[in-house]
């Protein structure tokens, strides 16, 4: 008996329903990219390993998907490393290339690798699926789609406050109340764990931190101590765990606490800039807020850092997220080049809008009206008047086959088509047509041009 199929975990399979739903969230957010000046670009599905390779820190280098090269790919592996099981030394000798992690390092590559092509400020968006080697879990997959827009060439702090405006108009146009944006500085956390004494243990820091809302207060201070992060520090970093107020009294608190930091206070004063204006601007339908424990365990951000949390009566992790890093071309050869981006979680955008009921109706509407199929000739009159309806823009279709009647209404009330067609003999004979509301059970003979109109 043949083994049933199935799918790696972390993957899904997608139906007619829930393509139209997703493809519904791309173009709103797509339609949104472009009316704010960003172009579109692709790039590789897999790259090789030493692009990816040590730019997400430790634990984002664990998740990348390693793919074995070509042919005997144990041929040429060093004997010693297979006989210790040296996995990582081993992993570099058999595996050239990786699936991309995300789309903001792979931008990188292509900015330095296009550089004398682009004009800069280059303003790019790009949408396509990414991988990671993570435990799934609601909201959580292996594959799954990242939209991303980025700017770089420019350290102007005004393409912060336009990102801001740009996740709010995409979230006010899929009818999303209550997004949380939050902000936050890597400078601030640098100069925190300058004036606590951690200085030498800054991404240990940040990146424990950065769980508060996952392991709470104890598991932070626990994980900071296991990575030798002295009492005394974590007892420094103790008002942090409850910093509260408006953004603008965060902003005083932060001024007096980084006082002795000049790296601290420039981030203090990034983020007054970007707060200040946001706020004179003005958003539809998001709150930003000021999260002074957001850190985001990236290694490659400098300056302001981006998270956006679903409304609170949606149980999800963050939905977005991004930030500004002034260094990351660097790493390719391409010095002093500026970026700052943000990331819209697809998957995670399609469960809220989902639990929420936002899907317009109009999204998984299906074909107006399906012309039954009584015979070739039949068939072949339909066929006419459906090449002039898809003209006009109106999706309808034909039935394949000449099956029963009661098997093509069944098809058509399964696949939630609200009206059939029926074309016959003396339908033909005064080139008119039958329609039957399957909603009411009414029908009616009319004209190609009125179906045309009760069909828009």
């Amino acid at each position: 008996m043949a083994q049933k199929p199935s799918i790696p975990k972390g993957t899904r399979d997608f139906s007619p329903l829930e393509v139209a739903k997703r493809n519904y969230i791309f173009s709103t957010i797509k339609s949104n990219f472009e009316r704010f000046g960003f172009q579109p670009i692709e790039t590789p599905s897999f790259e090789n390993s030493e692009t990816l390779m040590g730019k997400y820190g430790e634990e984002g280098d664990r998740l990348i998907f390693k793919i074995l090269n070509s042919g005997d790919f144990l041929a040429k592996a060093n004997d010693a490393f297979l006989e210790t099981k040296d996995s990582l030394k081993l992993t570099a000798q058999i595996s050239e290339k990786a699936l991309r992690y995300d789309l903001t390092v792979p931008f990188a590559r292509y900015v330095v690798q296009h550089q004398n092509e682009i004009e800069f400020p280059f303003k790019r968006y790009q949408i396509q699926p990414v991988w990671r080697a993570d435990k799934p879990q609601k909201g959580r997959f292996r594959e799954f789609y990242q939209c991303d827009a980025d700017v770089v060439g420019s350290n102007s702090l005004w393409q912060e406050v336009e990102l801001v405006q740009l996740y709010d108009s995409v979230f006010s146009a899929l009818g999303l109340d209550g997004v949380t944006i939050k902000i936050n500085n890597r400078k601030i956390l640098s100069g925190i764990a300058e004036v606590i004494g951690a200085k030498d243990k800054l991404i240990d820091f940040t990146v424990a931190l950065d769980k508060l809302d996952k392991i709470g207060e104890d598991g932070v201070k626990k994980e900071m101590s296991e990575k030798g992060i002295s009492e005394e520090a974590i007892a420094k970093v103790q008002p942090l765990f409850h910093f509260t107020g408006s953004i603008s009294e965060k902003i005083e608190k932060l001024s007096t606490l980084l006082a002795s930091s000049e790296e601290g206070i420039k981030g203090v004063e990034e983020l007054r800039f970007i707060c200040e204006n946001v706020t004179a601007l003005g958003m539809d339908k998001s709150v930003l807020d000021l999260d002074v424990t957001l850190a985001r365990g990236l290694n490659y951000y400098t300056g302001a850092i981006f998270e956006v949390s679903a409304p609170k009566t949606v149980s999800m992790g963050s939905i977005g997220g991004g930030g500004r890093y002034d260094d990351l071309t660097g790493i390719f050869g391409l010095k002093n080049m500026s970026g700052v981006g943000i990331s819209f979680g697809l998957d995670r955008i399609y469960l809220v809008l989902e639990e929420l009921n936002l899907f317009p109706e109009t999204v998984t509407a299906t074909s107006r009206a399906l012309f039954l199929n009584f015979g070739d000739a039949e068939a072949l009159y339909a066929m006419r008047a459906i090449g002039q309806l898809r003209k006009a823009g109106i999706k309808v279709e034909l039935y394949p086959s000449n099956a029963k009647i009661g098997k093509q209404f069944q098809y058509a009330d399964k696949r939630g088509i609200p009206y059939a067609v029926i074309v016959g003999a003396e339908e033909i004979a005064n080139n008119e047509f039958a329609v039957k509301d399957l909603a009411s059970g009414e029908q009616s003979k009319v004209s190609l041009e009125a179906l045309k109109n009760m069909l828009q």
